[in-house]
């Protein structure tokens, strides 16, 4: 296990260095998207339209934040993690197509993605689910919003972070996965008990 401080824009070469296990702190920009952004996205890519930002590089992060504006100021108030098997269905599609390198949710994330984690370069990284204030204390800045439309939850808001963190990379861009490894550890101790209870 290594601890690694990184700032995006990240090259693939610098994501493949991760492993995992290991903790992460970010700065720099990263960007949430949910259900609906993701399905935009992917729309906006198979009609040749460029998105709003240029996702290549950056960290994706599951979350609806809760947001207030004061001002023509946008300020985080919590920015909690949402479940990422949610976005299964888009995940892998929009790795390839977007070149981001690391993906932030909750709860990991299936076959799909993990083959396109490894293919194209990029890591799921885990953050803590409850934890939102922490999450929106190192958000320093809400540089734009975009996709309003789509409400608060499922916009694009595209966040300046300082040592956002820690996030545990969970499915690294080597095969790697944790939570594959307790789900196996899990079963055999099961069979265990199961043996010793005679069922």
């Amino acid at each position: 296990m290594a601890t690694h401080q990184l700032k995006t824009p990240l090259s693939e070469a610098q994501v493949r260095k991760l492993e995992a296990n290991d903790e992460l702190y970010l700065s720099g920009t990263i960007v949430t998207a949910r259900d609906q952004a993701h399905k935009r996205a992917l729309e906006y890519a198979a009609q040749g339209k460029p998105l709003p930002i240029n996702l290549e590089g950056l960290a994706v992060y599951h979350c609806g934040p809760v947001v207030s504006k004061k001002g023509e100021k946008w300020v985080t108030i919590a920015a909690g993690p949402t479940t990422s098997t949610r976005l299964e269905p888009f995940e892998a599609e929009f790795i390839e197509k977007f070149k981001v390198r690391i993906i932030i949710g909750k709860g990991g994330m299936g076959n799909r993605t993990a083959e396109a984690l490894a293919k194209h370069g990029a890591v799921y990284c885990a953050f803590t689910g409850g934890a939102a204030v922490l999450a929106a204390k190192a958000v320093t800045h809400v540089n734009r919003v975009e996709w309003l439309d789509l409400g608060v939850p499922e916009a694009l808001w595209v966040f300046e972070v300082a040592e956002f963190g820690p996030l545990l990379v969970a499915i690294d861009s080597h095969g790697n996965n944790l939570f594959k490894g307790v789900t196996a550890k899990a079963e055999a101790n099961k069979q265990r008990i199961y043996r010793k209870l005679n069922l």
